[in-house]
């Protein structure tokens, strides 16, 4: 055996040790990379806050990224795959086309990553858990212990996407079958709603709302038409919440205020389970800070691919050369 093939096999020893001595039932680990690359997660944490610092709104895109990735098959960063004769690519589907974005800042953690760890280690779906969090972080929200070692995918599918992704439309009954679907409750939908609390929304997906719906305030109503009319302006964006640069619970408070900006927001105001959770985040951003936290370790959890499935890309947008 070679130098090259006995380091090689060490390293592998290495990551199955680490793995199976610290790994939670869904096969993660927080402390996944501390001995194979222990620069990983700060080489992250510096290229996203420098993202964040050069345009807030990229924290929102980051957090939505890989919300989208973990509810088309799971957590397995399909959602970067581009379009390729043998690649259905989800940046196509309705949920993300010409709305999804931060897709470089990916690319540079990519490529920053893979210098500090010598090789690619460190898979394009763990980068997105990390960055999301991180996101969230430099927004003023809370941190958690993300759990690492999942694998990249190598097919994506734009149908599934279409059909597994909640619409800005969905009626509150259709919101909790989709969060059921995935393996989440009533409660991690009124919570991960709340990341509505970073960001804005393009015209196109609260137009009805805005013009249609009477559980609206008129004069929220009146502002909002200002910057999306009827006709036209699709991708003219309007905030989420008051702050759409600062993780807080004025999100809860305008749901409240029938200021919700999409009829998804407004819709978890009309459940009695819902309408409680909204009220109490609304007044106690520790509460809601804490559940966000839980509720986004579970959908990370969700649909993984570890150990021997799966790869770990070389470059997040393509599948390795076989």
């Amino acid at each position: 055996m070679n130098i090259i093939s006995f380091l090689s096999l060490l390293v592998s020893l290495i990551i199955f040790i680490v793995s199976a001595s610290s790994s939670s039932d869904s096969g993660l680990s927080s402390s996944y990379y501390d001995q194979i690359c222990p620069e990983a997660l700060l080489t992250i944490k510096l290229v996203v806050e420098d993202a964040v610092a050069q345009e807030q709104r990229m924290g929102a895109s980051l957090l939505r990224l890989h919300f989208h990735d973990c509810f088309v098959n799971g957590c397995d960063a399909s959602v970067l795959l581009d379009q390729t004769s043998t690649i259905d690519s989800e940046k196509n589907a309705a949920s993300n086309l010409n709305s999804a974005r931060g897709f470089e800042v990916i690319d540079e953690i990519k490529i920053e990553v893979n210098k500090v760890c010598g090789r690619p280690i460190v898979s394009c779906a763990d980068i997105l858990a990390i960055a999301d969090r991180d996101s969230v972080v430099a927004l003023g929200g809370p941190w958690w212990k993300v759990k690492l070692g999942r694998r990249d995918s190598t097919t994506a599918s734009r149908t599934i996407a279409n059909n597994k992704m909640m619409t800005p439309f969905m009626d509150l009954p259709a919101m909790i079958k989709n969060f059921e679907d995935q393996g989440l409750n009533e409660k991690d939908l009124v919570v991960l709603s709340g990341a509505h609390t970073l960001g804005f929304a393009q015209c196109r997906t609260f137009r009805s709302r805005i013009y249609n719906e009477t559980n609206i305030d008129p004069a929220f109503a009146s502002h909002v038409q200002a910057i999306c009319p009827q006709v036209g302006g699709d991708t003219m964006l309007a905030p989420l919440d008051p702050t759409p640069g600062s993780f807080d619970v004025k999100y809860f408070f305008d749901i409240v205020s029938k200021k919700g900006l999409l009829s998804t927001d407004q819709a978890l105001f009309n459940g009695k389970d819902t309408s409680e959770l909204v009220l109490k985040y609304s007044r106690n951003k520790k509460e809601f800070s804490k559940d966000f936290a839980k509720s986004m370790i579970k959908m990370g959890d969700m649909k993984l691919l570890t150990r021997n499935k799966g790869e770990i890309r070389q470059d997040c947008r393509k599948v390795n050369l076989k």
